[in-house]
């Protein structure tokens, strides 16, 4: 823990004169963890004197931050008017299927995390799939293996030897 203890710290004086500068440490802390573990939530909040309560509200406030574990490639399907009616809620069934986890769960590997959004506001590319920042437009049920194997994505009935 005292690693972790260094690395906020380094964080909280690297981000000294920003305003704002809670929101910047968490990204950092979420860049490094890929969440927000609690420890370090009370880390900021000793070092940087803000109550708890006030670290963690603004860690819930915003969907970028998670508290729990996410796995290495965030997979996030619109569910959107535009989206939906063209075949959105398709894709995640196909996601879930194919991952066997449900929008916010975690592959047991700790591969991907399934999430969906109400809106990723570019309606004319519907339905939409993001992986890791990278936008896929006009998905298609065929298309969401292909999509997965760039990410290492292996089809649970291939057994690797």
């Amino acid at each position: 823990m005292a690693d972790d203890a260094k690395k906020v710290e380094g964080f909280i004086k690297k981000r000294k004169k920003e305003p704002g500068r809670l929101v910047a440490v968490l990204q950092d802390i979420q860049g490094l963890y890929n969440y927000l573990p609690r420890e370090a939530l009370v880390l900021v909040s000793d070092m940087m004197e803000i109550p708890l309560v006030d670290v963690c509200g603004t860690a819930t406030f915003y969907k970028a931050f998670s508290l729990t574990p996410r796995g290495k490639h965030l997979i996030t399907v619109c569910l959107g008017t535009a989206c939906h009616v063209r075949g959105g809620p398709w894709i995640v069934e196909e996601l879930e299927r194919k991952l066997e986890i449900c929008p916010g769960d975690t592959t047991d590997d700790g591969l991907f995390t399934l999430e969906t959004v109400n809106c990723l506001g570019a309606c004319a590319l519907g339905p939409i799939m993001v992986v890791d920042g990278e936008v896929y437009g006009r998905m298609t049920i065929k298309k969401v293996g292909e999509i997965l194997g760039k990410y290492g994505y292996i089809p649970a009935e291939v057994t690797v030897e």
